[in-house]
């Protein structure tokens, strides 16, 4: 990790844009230890199983035609802030535009904001499936990765089994894959809320709807991966998750606040609250009835509804 590097890469960036993306990439990699990729002998393999054998797993258990990328990429640090870059850059292609008066001044300040982003998740990512959001690829393009420094520090940290941890990171992401696959409809769904959201923050408004729709659907995409994780994983499993819950809640006040502003606090409410929804979806109906979410997008609940879950049962449920 070299400070001096990084903040010399956001002091130079340049360019006509608000966020100089070569500059932030480079600074978040000079601040960030990229971690080791010297994998143990069978290792490789070892992901690639765990992901066939989640796949197997989640199909049976929700029925759902899906596939996985063929190719599992297995990231240090590094390669994973290069491979999220360009995406953090689609996502904000339209707020490019509004530097204000003093357009060089702000273009460094949003650089160094966009390394501090990148070099924190950067260091915390453990996993990640990417449909390829807002990307100029095929829609049936998508990439799975596992952040290999970040899983073997977690493991050790939280005193499990880095074997039995990987692999219930790998059913993690391949549930997310499983509901891409159960709704082809979800990408664009998410990328239009995503897109309109944006577009009124660089006109200097606020789509409320536009962000309440995507919570509820990103809540719905958690939710029902905790289910499927729930009913597909093989092994034990409430160790791993009371330890995580146990670590998030022992963060540092300045960890906490810096979560929060990250939006990271809200994704573990996501996790939660859809989880509840989903648990009483299958409590009084079963796992079929909660898949009709993937039907259409007419299916997903709204906001309100995944507080009442009695409300969409009656809605949907035919």
């Amino acid at each position: 990790m070299n400070l001096y590097r990084s903040a010399r890469a956001v002091a130079g960036a340049s360019g006509d844009d608000a966020i100089d993306w070569r500059s932030a990439a480079d600074a978040a990699k000079a601040a960030t230890d990229p971690g080791s990729l010297a994998l143990e002998p069978g290792e490789r393999e070892a992901y690639a199983r765990d992901v066939r054998e989640a796949r197997a797993a989640v199909r049976t258990v929700s029925g759902a035609d899906f596939d996985v990328p063929e190719t599992v990429e297995i990231q240090n640090r590094h390669h994973w802030i290069d491979a999220n870059v360009e995406t953090f850059e689609r996502v904000m292609r339209s707020l490019e535009t509004h530097t204000g008066a003093f357009p060089g001044v702000a273009r460094t300040i949003n650089t160094g904001t966009m390394t501090v982003l990148l070099s924190f998740l950067g260091r915390n990512v453990l996993g990640q499936y990417d449909p390829l959001l807002l990307a100029d690829a095929p829609a049936d393009d998508h990439a799975l990765y596992f952040v290999r420094p970040n899983i073997l520090n977690a493991a050790a940290k939280l005193d499990v089994d880095a074997n039995r941890f990987r692999r219930w990171i790998a059913f993690h992401e391949v549930t997310h894959a499983a509901e891409f696959g159960a709704a082809p409809w979800l990408s664009d769904h998410l990328e239009t809320r995503m897109e309109e959201g944006i577009a009124a923050l660089s006109e200097g408004s606020f789509d409320r709807e536009a962000f309440r729709d995507l919570d509820a659907a990103m809540t719905v995409v958690e939710g029902y991966a905790e289910l499927l994780m729930d009913h597909a994983f093989d092994d034990e499993y409430e160790d791993l998750r009371r330890k995580l819950d146990e670590r998030r809640q022992g963060r540092g006040p300045l960890q906490r606040l810096f979560r929060r502003l990250l939006g990271l606090g809200l994704k573990e409410r996501q996790y939660e609250r859809g989880k509840n929804f989903f648990e009483h979806v299958v409590a009084v109906r079963d796992l079929e009835t909660a898949s009709l979410v993937w039907e259409e997008p007419k299916n997903l609940p709204t906001h309100d509804e995944l507080d009442a879950p009695g409300a969409w049962l009656r809605r949907v449920d035919r």
